[in-house]
């Protein structure tokens, strides 16, 4: 039984999606597994997306743990959170030390995890970009997209270290940024520089928000298929490095077909 443990700021639906989309398979049995504890850097009434995200965990009646960064942050009167995020995570740990889960899964997190934490937990984050590609912020991953004329992209689940966003890759999907889905959209963005387009457009662009709902709808069952194949064995981390289930160490691999699948089903 693989023990989890969940990170998350439970900003919006989509961080919600994802844990009970993960949740909902391990109650039915199809991935044997547990949620050991659900951590949240927000408490009850900073956001109305962060407390449904709490109703969700309460539901399932997971234990729930909560250290708002923000009221961190004021009480040490520092301007970034930077300046205390060390601090903050060795706090977190403090809370989460009878716990010990073989994984953590950062879905929907906010917080980039400090060295420390990542050394205290086995960490794995899903990342909306292909290994080797944008790193940052999902807004951030896009606009590198379409300011470098992509032709694919897709997401990647890995290994939360030190180095942000370039850990060891465990699995990830990929999509064409051609076709008939994409093709007018890049033809009404042609001919203009990125900076106009984010200045005319923001995050309202057509392509902009084509290359996100791809990826979001994708992205949920990259993390559950990759959390199924740790619970069974077949890929396991073993001292920070991706392995098989004889402890050689192996490549990042591929699950379009499994995730194409699932949309045949829904």
């Amino acid at each position: 039984m693989l023990k989890l443990g969940w990170f998350s700021t439970g900003r919006g639906a989509g961080s919600r999606n994802l844990l009970r989309l993960v949740q909902e398979a391990i109650v039915r049995g199809e991935i044997p597994a547990t949620i050991q504890f659900v951590f949240q850097n927000r408490e009850q009434g900073e956001a109305e997306g962060s407390d449904l995200f709490q109703d969700l965990v309460n539901s399932f009646e997971l234990p729930l743990v909560t250290l708002s960064s923000q009221r961190f942050r004021k009480e040490r009167a520092v301007s970034s959170f930077t300046e205390v995020r060390e601090e903050f995570d060795l706090a977190a740990m403090d809370l989460l030390n009878d716990f010990q889960p073989d994984v953590c899964v950062l879905a929907g997190y906010m917080l980039y995890a400090s060295e420390q934490l990542c050394k205290q937990f086995t960490m794995i984050n899903t990342h909306p970009a292909l290994p080797n590609g944008p790193i940052g912020t999902w807004p951030q991953v896009i606009w590198e997209l379409i300011d470098g004329k992509a032709t694919e992209t897709g997401a990647m689940v890995h290994l939360a270290t030190e180095k942000w966003d370039r850990g060891p890759v465990i699995s990830y999907f990929s999509f064409p940024l051609a076709g008939e889905l994409f093709d007018p959209l890049w033809a009404n963005a042609s001919g203009q520089s990125i900076e106009k387009l984010r200045n005319t457009f923001g995050e309202k662009l057509g392509l902009f928000k084509r290359i996100r709902e791809e990826g979001v709808k994708r992205e949920p069952y990259l993390l559950l298929e990759t959390i199924r194949d740790l619970s069974q064995g077949s890929v396991r981390i073993t001292d920070r490095q991706v392995t098989d289930n004889q402890g050689n160490p192996i490549s990042s691999y591929c699950l379009n077909d499994r995730i194409e699948a699932t949309f045949k089903k829904i």
